[in-house]
């Protein structure tokens, strides 16, 4: 199949389909806006609903004879040297799910950076998988994880030869990278595959200065926001593979089982322009952006109080092992109040929304679209921040523990206790018992607590002060963590 990346083909047969007054008797029923209700068609746009069509017996033939999704497939593996790409339209936590149940399976086990997501954690629920926990590159003074080495999973694969395979989390929301050419080296040295999760990477292959690429550091299977630092609506996630340690085809099948019979295909259609839009300018926008990034970077420096965590605070030989600049991670300890409470005071006096807070750093992600005008707002809202940072500074305070009491003993499997008959207790009392679901501080998504682990003091209290300084909990059964979800005991 020829290739050519000045084509678009899912926003192409978009325009066929519109061009040849194409009358549908299929869903969606607001037939192309006709029924929609005014009020959604003032909010949203009429083009929002023209673009929502059946994939298959509208985008395409029934029989997908057109080969749109294919041929747009084939050309993002192209532009970022897979051998295969598939779209989701349900976000990188399904893909993710995928790519974990290809390469694993119940009564098996898996190598796990403990830094996973939470849709990492579903996968190993929704598998029964047991998991082998890799430990992060802890910064105890600066309190945050970074990937873990790969050393460490050599360990662990030597420790566990009977794992299927691994999982790293390279960059993390906080922009520190892996050392993926390493542990990819490491799994194949031992004859498994590696598996990244990559959501905060779909820009890394479109720019030669940035941490490097999971495909081009020989990663088996990486996966992708396009709506996180790309330009993709949201939910809309890729998986890619190459080499020959995983099935293409069992990759599709396991993607199958998990995603929406009903695809929406602008998710298809911001993906596919996006991977046109990054091979033909990608370079110069992102090179555009690396400047901002650093001139903003620069500016925040100099506003009292305001810390830029850099290459020079989270690389190094126990720390990262690469830096993406973009997420612009700022540590606030010196204003004297918490990330929770500057997020919230920069939303409610400027209208600005930032992309992390926790208890002593907030973080604005910049990308190919943010230009003078947008870095200018938001330096303007910072010195402000600052200037009002007295008012700010009877925040109630987050009592983080040391690296080695956040580590939680696993004495269940997570799907064994997720499913298990369960109690609420009182969080006073949960101290000893087997947590029977997950919490975790959204964002960046990272459970502290698993189902499956053994509840301690020191956690129970880093999260009880957190919740009281403004932790946001969204998957706790007590959001407000009076009462902790345990496994019941006979």
């Amino acid at each position: 199949m020829d290739l050519n990346h000045d084509e678009a083909p899912v926003l192409e047969a978009l325009a066929r389909y519109h061009d040849a007054d194409e009358l549908g008797f299929t869903p969606p029923g607001h037939k192309q806006a006709r029924g929609a209700d005014p009020r959604a068609r003032a909010v949203l746009g009429d083009a929002a609903f023209f673009g929502d069509v059946l994939a298959n017996g509208g985008l395409d033939d029934r029989l997908a004879r057109g080969g749109v999704l294919e041929r747009a497939e084939r050309l993002m593996a192209d532009a970022v040297h897979a051998d295969h790409t598939f779209f989701s339209t349900c976000g990188s936590s399904l893909s993710v799910k995928a790519a974990m149940l290809v390469v694993t399976g119940p009564g098996s086990r898996f190598l796990v950076g403990r830094d996973a997501h939470k849709s990492v954690i579903a996968g190993l629920i929704l598998s029964g998988v047991e998991p082998v926990w890799v430990e992060p590159r802890w910064d105890a003074s600066l309190h945050i994880a970074h990937p873990p080495s790969a050393a460490a999973y050599d360990k662990a694969f030597t420790e566990h030869p009977d794992a299927d395979g691994a999982l790293v989390t390279s960059p993390t929301p906080y922009g520190a990278a892996a050392d993926l050419t390493g542990i990819a080296d490491v799994c194949h040295r031992h004859g498994k595959p590696l598996v990244v999760d990559e959501a905060w990477g779909a820009h890394l292959p479109f720019q030669d200065d940035l941490p490097s690429w999971a495909m081009d550091a020989g990663a088996d299977i990486c996966v992708t926001s396009i709506h996180k630092m790309g330009s993709g609506l949201e939910q809309g996630s890729v998986f890619h593979l190459r080499g020959e340690l995983v099935d293409p085809a069992e990759l599709a099948s396991r993607a199958d089982l998990l995603g929406t019979t009903s695809p929406n295909v602008l998710l298809y259609a911001g993906i596919d322009a996006w991977r046109r839009q990054m091979v033909q300018d990608g370079r110069g926008l992102l090179d555009r952006a690396m400047e901002l990034a650093h001139r903003t970077r620069t500016a925040i420096e100099t506003i009292d109080g305001f810390h830029v965590n850099d290459a020079a605070d989270f690389c190094g030989p126990r720390l990262a092992a690469g830096f993406d600049p973009l997420p612009v991670v700022m540590d606030i300890g010196e204003l004297g109040t918490t990330g929770y409470r500057a997020a919230d005071w920069l939303c409610e006096h400027h209208h600005l929304d930032t992309h992390l807070f926790d208890h002593r750093r907030i973080s604005a992600q910049l990308t190919h679209a943010d230009d003078e005008e947008t870095a200018g707002r938001l330096l303007a809202a910072l010195r402000d921040l600052a200037d009002h940072a007295g008012t700010l500074r009877d925040a109630p305070r987050v009592v983080v523990p040391e690296p080695a009491e956040l580590r939680l003993e696993q004495a269940r499997l997570p799907r064994d206790a997720y499913f298990a008959r369960h109690e609420e207790v009182p969080v006073a009392e949960a101290s000893g018992r087997v947590a029977a679901e997950m919490i975790t501080p959204y964002p960046p998504g990272i459970p502290a607590v698993l189902p499956g682990e053994r509840l301690t003091e020191p956690v129970l209290r880093y999260l009880t002060s957190g919740v009281a300084a403004g932790m946001f909990l969204p998957d706790a059964a007590d959001r407000r963590l009076e009462t902790v979800r345990v496994v019941a005991e006979d």
